[in-house]
């Protein structure tokens, strides 16, 4: 497939000024790298902070963390005491003998809903934790069968009363990497009715690795606004960028729009150097009264970095890039 050649005038996402917002240093513990991290701003919820990031942090010996961090603007941030708590049983701890990571916060049900993808050397699961403020997170059911990873709940339902989830599933004839697709449950535990939503070889060169769902979309007039992380091959690494789309209201396995370009990409030095090179992978965005848009994004799988967006921007990129 070919795609047409479109003047790009200005950029969509602008790097905050004092990325990181995090690095390992500002940890009350010594770690060594903090990234892929999802915030939320909690207005009118019963919550310590205006705005709550759980971090995904790496320890000296590499083993993870998930900790809590507080801001009252969504830029600055102070970590707490100490970190969450998971699960101390013989099946947390098969299923993220390796590692567990990318935490993805949706309020819904009176709720928050935090999914984890949980992974050891065999497969990958995901985890979904409850919590009514993010002081603490409660264990609550495993959202898969192996193998698939980057969950992302939406925050509202279907008509008929549907929960709606983004995935991707491990391809093995894809080297681990896959596309996006997306299932239905009428009680968060049966999950099934899935489609294929984005598919890396009808994309764009900046997807030809594969894609997966990063940010919990949000509603707009025109559909849900997600963005996504995108990787592409190059001489030397895999380069993660972040591409956005807008799917359907009502049928939201129909993709309206989709960016032809990524509207991030690595260019910093933070994003360009770290434990893995040339890497903006989003985890989360906020939506600001003022119509900015926060995306808070892992750079080089080794810092924590904010980009700021006008939603007409990011939406006119959907549509038009």
């Amino acid at each position: 497939m070919s795609w047409p050649v479109i003047p790009i005038d200005h950029e969509v996402f602008r790097r905050y000024e004092n990325n990181p917002v995090l690095t390992h240093r500002d940890f009350p513990w010594r770690m060594r790298s903090v990234y892929n991290s999802s915030a939320v701003k909690t207005e009118h919820k019963n919550a310590r902070s205006p705005y709550i990031m759980i971090t995904r942090c790496n320890q000296v010996n590499m083993e993870t963390l998930m900790w809590p961090a507080d801001s009252d603007d969504g830029l600055s941030w102070k970590l707490r005491d100490q970190p969450y708590k998971v699960p101390d049983t013989p099946e947390w701890d098969y299923a993220a003998s390796l590692v567990y990571y990318d935490p993805r916060i949706t309020w819904i049900d009176d709720e928050y809903k935090v999914l984890v993808a949980c992974q050891n050397p065999r497969e990958t699961r995901v985890a979904c934790f409850t919590s009514p403020d993010l002081e603490t997170l409660t264990f609550s059911h495993w959202f898969n069968a192996p193998d698939n990873r980057n969950m992302v709940l939406f925050p509202g339902k279907t008509a008929d009363g549907r929960y709606i989830r983004l995935e991707r599933p491990n391809l093995a004839s894809a080297g681990g990497k896959g596309n996006i697709w997306m299932s239905f449950s009428p009680d968060l535990v049966h999950w099934g009715d899935s489609y294929e939503v984005l598919r890396n070889t009808d994309m764009p060169l900046y997807c030809d690795a594969g894609l997966g769902p990063s940010t919990v979309p949000y509603l707009t007039d025109e559909g849900w606004l997600m963005c996504f992380h995108a990787i592409m091959n190059n001489a030397t690494t895999r380069e993660y960028t972040v591409g956005a789309a807008i799917l359907d209201r009502d049928e939201p396995w129909k993709v309206r729009h989709v960016t032809k370009y990524p509207v991030l990409w690595p260019e910093a030095d933070y994003e360009m150097t770290g434990h893995v090179e040339h890497v903006c992978f989003p985890c989360s965005q906020i939506v600001e009264p003022d119509g900015s848009v926060k995306l808070y994004y892992g750079g080089a799988d080794y810092v924590q970095c904010v980009a700021i967006a006008q939603m007409d921007d990011l939406m006119r990129a959907c549509r038009e890039w």
